[in-house]
């Protein structure tokens, strides 16, 4: 599988819409398509309108998978980037 970054820009009002989407992305993923897709995490965007976005990253088996999978989580997707490789400086602060 490929290491992809999912951008969804605007995606959620606030905190307790985000939380729901989490539920449904992980349920997706883990119960229906665990042998093409796995959330790896998420970076919450404040977003200059007001509301929430997010950066995620997943392994995943194609960019149509992760389509798929939005779709039926009831995500938006705004762009998917492969992910040549990575570089760590410093863990995530917590």
């Amino acid at each position: 599988m490929q290491l992809y970054a999912i951008i969804r820009r605007d995606g959620w009002t606030g905190g307790p819409e985000l939380e729901a989407a989490a539920a449904r992305s992980t349920t997706v993923g883990d119960d229906e398509m665990s042998d093409d897709i796995r959330w790896i995490r998420s970076y919450v965007l404040s977003e200059e309108a007001g509301g929430l976005g997010t950066v995620c990253i997943y392994e995943a088996s194609s960019p149509e998978k992760i389509r798929e999978h939005a779709d039926r989580a009831d995500l938006p997707v705004t762009e998917i980037i492969p992910i040549a490789d990575t570089v760590v400086v410093r863990s995530d602060p917590a």
